[in-house]
């Protein structure tokens, strides 16, 4: 099973392979992107032969974030959201925040950039998995407010508050330590690192996985993070209205986005600027 930007494959018994496919962009997330992975992942869900689902990116990167320069020409968003101001983040929270609805757990596979919005669909997996020198991170903060305020949850108030305010990110072996990312690997061995964890969640009931999965998120909600992520959406449309990104909008219709993004960069010395991608 596959189509031009997901492609589906089972690399081992009972296991779901979701890879998407936009290399060239470095995975950046366009509506039909976003839609295919969602119904890939539903689609699993609903297979009695598939336990444990696996979500990675080709190419150099898990996901460099939205898609920001025109890849979304022509085309309609996957699923519906109630519009209004704030459409946007509402929307895409809705979409990556369901994946904790899905009855069968999600595990992330991160190499390479995992930023904005591409942070965003990882997060929201039940298990998260990284390369050693894979980084995770929000460079979005540095011309607007993000979609998805979770950072505080899996890294604590101190880092979530420099990461917010300086848009750094953090590599696999920090974001394990932190607990925003189960384990890390080298590249190298990431995969099998991966499928290793897939066989074993395998090899329990799948009822009782089901349940699990439930039992984890179900407190999770209790102690707010569903609903400060509601919230946070909010603010990230009241983001959209100062003055700072009309500015950023306006330099990149006049400059293009990749120089608008470098020059954005350049003093923090990352992302684009060490041929990075994306937001």
């Amino acid at each position: 099973m596959s189509s031009d930007l997901v492609l589906v494959d089972d690399p081992a018994p009972q296991v779901r392979r979701v890879t998407l496919n936009r290399p060239e962009k470095r995975n950046a997330l366009n509506h039909d992107l976003r839609g295919g992975i969602l119904d890939a992942l539903r689609e699993a869900d609903q297979d009695p032969t598939v336990r444990v689902m696996i979500v990675r990116g080709a190419g150099p990167c898990f996901s460099s974030g939205y898609e920001l320069a025109g890849g979304n020409d022509g085309m309609e968003y996957p699923w519906y959201t109630a519009g209004g101001d704030g459409h946007w983040p509402r929307h895409v929270t809705q979409g990556w925040m369901s994946i904790w609805e899905l009855a069968k757990p999600v595990i992330a596979q991160v190499h390479g950039f995992c930023l904005a919005g591409g942070s965003e669909l990882a997060t929201c997996c039940d298990l998260v998995y990284m390369a050693d020198d894979a980084q995770m991170g929000y460079p979005a903060v540095r011309f607007g407010v993000p979609d998805n305020h979770f950072h505080a949850w899996f890294v604590g108030m101190r880092k979530a508050m420099e990461m917010m305010l300086t848009g750094d990110s953090i590599d696999g072996i920090e974001a394990t330590q932190l607990g925003w990312a189960n384990g890390h690997f080298p590249l190298g061995e990431l995969e099998a690192g991966v499928l290793d964890v897939a066989r074993r969640i395998t090899t329990v009931p799948e009822d009782l996985v089901q349940l699990n999965k439930r039992v984890v998120h179900r407190q999770m909600e209790i102690m707010g993070l569903h609903t400060g992520i509601r919230a946070g959406s909010e603010l990230c449309a009241l983001g959209t209205h100062q003055k700072s990104l009309h500015e950023f909008m306006a330099k990149v219709a006049k400059q293009g986005l990749k120089a608008t993004l470098q020059e954005r960069d350049q003093p923090f010395g990352d992302y684009r600027t060490k041929e990075g991608s994306g937001d």
